[in-house]
């Protein structure tokens, strides 16, 4: 049987050229490092496989990070890879778009302008809130009861401004720790990501543009950030920043000069102390075996886990024996 095909007419060419645009496949560079990436290169690569809409993938990461599971994931797998260090806008002209997810670079235009679909970002809260480095860690730090995920526009020169495609919103639990949003939140992420690039002209008509006065900002994380200040904070504030930085880095504070480390600490068995002591006062409860220390709210959190001095990891009761039951009432404090 002849098929006849009808040629488009002036009137309908901008269907025509609209259909194919939508149908093609993409070439597609990843650029991402760390184990937020990791869901969506996976995500991608999965799509590449099952002949989705990437027709091509291949990644660039930073070869110099110690521990680097997209790397790793994409030699496994033979995904072509390049090092950041060495790359060029010429090696990106051949791809029609870019994605990064956590990536740590600022991109530079040159860059940005080679893709001519553009460049997508997977971005880990509910933009324009907490724009930046660490918006986990600081929504958690905030007590935020919500955060998410939005997929959206690279653009020169500035971080997580660009025009937003997609967002999916997560409620944050009152006990969530950080690498369990982290989790959730790089695998929304990942699937937001795909349903952004299988219909991708849809979502770039129906973007919209951030509005900066409702921005803030969630900076990289310092030392400094997991310093208690047990006078001006309440207990609540203390277990959200213990909450936020679990499994990145332990809460500081110090005890006769001597710094301490705290890994562990509980929020529920808080109560207010009965006792009119000043904030980082610290007591053990020989019944219960509970380290207690009194916030600026006057409540009493418990200590689980703890170091000193750069010493080995304590519980509560070798803290009490090796050092608190061996100092005078009035220096039991952390500072």
């Amino acid at each position: 049987m002849l098929l006849h095909t009808r040629l488009p007419t002036l009137r309908n060419i901008g269907y025509v050229q609209r259909y194919f645009s939508n149908v093609c496949r993409l070439k597609v560079l990843f650029f991402g490092t760390d184990h937020f990436s990791l869901p969506s290169l996976k995500a991608l690569h999965k799509n590449l496989i099952d002949n989705g809409r990437v027709e091509r993938l291949e990644v660039v990461t930073s070869f110099k990070a110690a521990k680097n599971p997209v790397k790793r994931y994409s030699r496994t797998e033979g995904i072509p890879l390049h090092d950041w260090a060495y790359f060029s806008r010429r090696a990106a002209s051949t791809f029609d778009l870019g994605v990064v997810v956590s990536f740590g670079h600022l991109i530079p235009e040159t860059l940005i302008n080679s893709f001519h679909r553009g460049m997508l970002n997977v971005h880990a809260s509910l933009l324009p809130k907490l724009r930046g480095a660490a918006p986990i860690v600081h929504a958690i730090a905030n007590g935020d009861q919500r955060t998410g995920v939005s997929i959206m526009r690279i653009k020169p020169l500035q971080f997580d401004v660009g025009e937003i495609l997609l967002q999916s919103s997560v409620d944050i639990g009152r006990d969530t720790l950080m690498p369990q949003l982290h989790d959730q939140l790089a695998n929304i992420g990942a699937d937001c990501l795909i349903a952004c690039i299988e219909d991708l002209e849809t979502y770039y008509q129906r973007q919209t543009i951030q509005n900066n006065a409702d921005a803030t900002y969630a900076p990289k994380i310092s030392r400094k950030f997991a310093k208690i200040s047990w006078s001006n904070s309440t207990s609540v504030r203390i277990y959200d920043l213990y909450r936020s930085l679990y499994g990145l880095q332990p809460l500081i504070t110090t005890f006769g000069g001597d710094v301490v480390k705290i890994f562990k600490l509980s929020f529920n068995k808080a109560q207010t102390s009965l006792t009119p002591v000043t904030p980082g006062y610290v007591e053990y409860s020989k019944r219960n075996k509970q380290l207690l220390v009194r916030c600026g709210d006057g409540q009493l959190l418990e200590i689980l886990q703890l170091s000193i001095g750069g010493k080995k990891m304590l519980t509560g009761q070798d803290f009490y024996n090796g050092f608190l039951s061996k100092v005078h009432t009035s220096e039991r404090c952390f500072k």
